[in-house]
């Protein structure tokens, strides 16, 4: 399915999103996932560096095997259609959130992700 999506800008999405209020939304996601130099694996893996990287690939974190074989390479396009509805996108993941269903929430979530590399350190300053 994610495979079948226009080709999207992950770049477009990140320049169009809100990094500050994306902070603000990711409490949301908080109480399983973290980002940032301290940032360790919870109910769901550490966000470090989620965005171009291959979904179920986090080392120690024990993830379903749907997320394992899914496929995914997360981008802008892939991550907003997954925080819409992670069980539809995903069938048979660990993830229980429902979704953000706010399109703005979900785009400056993941420009605030974006931010982050895979050690933590910001690569980009908040808008």
């Amino acid at each position: 399915m994610l495979t079948m999506l226009a080709p999207f800008s992950s770049h477009a999405q990140e320049l169009t999103g809100d990094p500050a209020n994306g902070e603000t939304v990711f409490r949301k996601c908080m109480s399983c996932h973290r980002v940032g130099p301290d940032a360790r694996n919870m109910v769901g893996p550490a966000l470090n560096g989620v965005v171009g990287r291959q979904a179920g690939s986090v080392a120690d974190f024990n993830y379903s095997d749907a997320m394992k074989n899914s496929g995914i390479t997360w981008d802008a396009a892939s991550l907003d259609e997954f925080l819409a509805a992670p069980r539809e996108v995903v069938q048979g993941t660990k993830m229980v959130f429902p979704g953000l269903p706010d399109a703005q929430d979900r785009t400056d979530v993941i420009a605030y992700l974006a931010q982050f590399d895979e050690e933590g350190n910001m690569t980009a300053p908040a808008q």
